[in-house]
């Protein structure tokens, strides 16, 4: 039957559809057989066939056309493919278009007109979009502040409704300080200040930090741990966070030291051991001595060694050059310091960082209005009134601002033009004579020339070996001006001060310079009152130096034109520093000094004040006891010759005694 039947479809279809038939007689022949034997079950088995596997066995029929499996085809894709989400859009009002933490982005400008056409202002949508605002609002203040404008960021910052979003602002300084590690000390005086005003956000801030580090601890993510340990060290600084934190963590870095961990605990002690050095001496005392430890034990780098050494150099210093807090990021009177620990379980509070509808959205808006004018002091009315009566004035005031407004070089261009001029006058001129003709006619405006002066002095130590032409050019400017000769006695004092960050080379020729300058009279000797020659007060670098300039001036003068210099009675109060007589250890040393560098003539008054000096001090102890004995009365004074006269008498008898028994003997 299935047979004639095709032979009756084949008269109208091509040799294609030949074909197909075929294949498909040939599937239905083995379809058959299973149909056959599918007969046979009851007619429950049957019910419990599933529909997929009824439209599988149509599937198999050949009378069923192209357009039908095409058909079926399809709807079997439908049923398996998965449902669409709806398109969002920014526009619409459904809260999902936004995501959580604002999702895209709107221009400000359509920001603001989506604002001014909410009606409701407690509304959802009003919320979500001034939420919006207030986050870019306060990212970009917290990118663009440092430490020229932060005066001016902090009322903007105010402006801003810190309460609502706290979670906001730590989250952006947080990011801000580990984007650029060198700006911490400013975003820290920013935190500062927010603090005497909202406790409450610094406390966060200092929490997330907190447990920012612990996190970075545990994954042993340096970057990370070194952006928030110093963070917390200028936190500490501002006095936001109690100096406790700072013990516990270097002692958490300490307790088993690896290099990184005491890498990182010498920068920390490195930003915040000013502040330490005054709150808890004792704890950094014990600090340094754990660092003391570690490097005897010798268990670490070569390099951390080296860390170790130049942190104990800084605390040498007195941490010069590692102040707690710049001067112009020292803008709270009033600190407030937060008690949080390492040991306390600390939560992050993450969902002041994501928008939440507030049912009281209004209310809270106007006290936090109300709050600001206290904070910034706005009187809209006040300027109003006043508008119209300083009107006039304000143009008078202008003419003058701009009469005394002067251009000010912040670049500092024209000093380095003047520097280099200067700098190409000395270095091009054949001799000192051409050389100071060329720089005096140079205009210097007032102030400048110490410029003169110090850049005489750097080329000077930039030679290979000390040249006669430089102390000539300055024995000529001394010469010529006091104001030069003033300059170069600051530029020796500044110079001694600093003596140990110069290399031998240029030791050797500025203390030449300055001799040359000494033994000609150019320069007073008075200078010299700055130099303490004493074992505690000077190092190698400065021994080295007064030994040049000593040598140079008994070249110059002679030894004893310069121990006639030195023995001049005016100058013994310039000279009690060099040659001390306060201690008989600094004289001892004076006198070793320049006895081991060949000018041991000059210390002779030396060796007799010290030869003189258990004399001097028994006369000293006299001076005093007769003094004491002065003071009695007239009466006691008749009392004592008498017992004076007995007491002489008494004496002379006792004497004659002890004669008898020698000569008997």
């Amino acid at each position: 039957m299935l047979d004639s039947i095709h032979m009756g479809r084949h008269d109208g279809s091509s040799e294609e559809d030949e074909r197909v038939r075929r294949s498909d007689r040939e599937r239905g022949h083995r379809g058959s057989n299973t149909r056959v034997t599918a007969d046979k079950p009851s007619d429950d088995r049957q019910k419990s066939r599933s529909e997929s596997e009824r439209k599988q066995e149509g599937l198999l029929k050949r009378d069923w056309s192209d357009s039908q499996r095409d058909k079926l085809r399809n709807e079997e894709k439908s049923e398996v493919a998965k449902p669409k989400l709806p398109e969002l859009n920014p526009s619409d009002s459904n809260a999902m278009a936004l995501g959580k933490t604002g999702g895209v982005y709107i221009p400000p400008f359509k920001l603001a007109r989506m604002m001014n056409e909410v009606e409701d202002k407690s509304s959802v949508e009003y919320q979500r979009l001034t939420w919006d605002a207030l986050r870019k609002s306060i990212n970009g203040l917290v990118n663009k502040v440092n430490a020229s404008n932060i005066k001016n960021i902090i009322p903007e910052l105010f402006a801003e409704n810190l309460i609502r979003g706290r979670g906001l602002f730590c989250r952006s300084c947080m990011k801000s300080q580990m984007a650029s590690p060198g700006f911490t000390d400013v975003f820290a005086a920013l935190v500062a200040v927010i603090n005497a005003k909202f406790p409450e956000v610094a406390e966060l801030l200092l929490k997330r930090v907190v447990l920012q580090l612990k996190r970075a601890y545990k994954r042993n993510d340096k970057p990370q741990l070194l952006a928030a340990v110093k963070f917390i060290a200028h936190l500490v600084n501002q006095q936001v966070a109690e100096e406790i934190i700072a013990l516990e963590l270097v002692s958490l870095l300490l307790e088993t030291p690896t290099d990184d961990s005491v890498e990182v605990a010498v920068g920390f002690v490195t930003e915040c051991g000013a502040i330490l050095q005054d709150l808890t001496p004792k704890g950094l005392h014990g600090i340094f001595e754990r660092f003391r430890g570690i490097l005897h034990e010798g268990d670490i780098d070569k390099r951390v060694q080296y860390l170790i050494e130049g942190l104990f150099a800084i605390r040498k210093a007195k941490f010069q050059g590692h102040p707690a807090v710049r001067p112009e990021l020292d803008l709270v009177e009033e600190k407030y310091s937060h008690d949080v620990s390492l040991n306390d379980k600390i939560s992050p509070d993450t969902s002041l960082d994501v928008f939440k509808p507030d049912p009281d959205f209004l209310e809270n808006e106007k006290k936090y209005e109300a709050l600001k004018k206290e904070l910034l002091g706005e009187d809209e009315s006040e300027d109003e009134d006043g508008s119209d009566a300083s009107s006039e004035e304000d143009g008078s005031d202008e003419e003058e601002d701009e009469e005394q407004m002067r251009i000010r070089d912040e670049t500092e261009t024209n000093l380095v033009n003047l520097r280099r001029t200067i700098y190409l006058t000395i270095m091009s001129s054949v001799d000192f004579e051409e050389a100071g003709h060329k720089l005096l006619k140079i205009k210097l405006e007032p102030g400048q020339e110490m410029e003169l002066c110090i850049m005489l002095l750097e080329c000077c130590s930039q030679e290979r070996t000390y040249l006669r032409y430089y102390g000539l050019l300055g024995q000529r400017f001394c010469m010529i001006n006091k104001i030069h000769q003033e300059n170069f006695e600051k530029c020796f004092v500044q110079q001694y001060s600093m003596i140990h960050r110069l290399e031998t080379n240029k030791l050797r020729n500025v203390a030449k310079f300055f001799a040359h300058l000494l033994g000609i009279d150019a320069l007073p000797w008075h200078v010299l009152a700055y130099i303490r020659l004493t074992e505690e007060d000077t190092t190698s670098s400065s021994r080295i130096f007064i030994k040049i300039l000593f040598q140079e001036l008994s070249e110059h003068l002679g030894i004893r034109l310069l121990n006639e210099r030195l023995q001049d009675p005016t100058m013994q109060e310039s000279l009690e520093s060099i040659f001390p007589k306060d201690n008989p250890k600094n004289t001892r040393f004076a006198i070793n000094f320049f006895t081991s560098i060949g000018l041991g003539g000059i210390t002779e008054s030396l060796r007799e004040y010290l030869k003189n000096m258990p004399r001097l001090i028994m006369q000293q102890q006299k001076q005093v006891a007769e003094s004491e004995s002065g003071s009695d009365s007239s009466g006691s004074e008749s009392d004592s010759d008498s017992d004076s006269s007995a007491s002489s008498s008494s004496s002379d008898e006792s004497d004659r005694e002890k004669r008898k028994p020698r000569r008997r003997f």
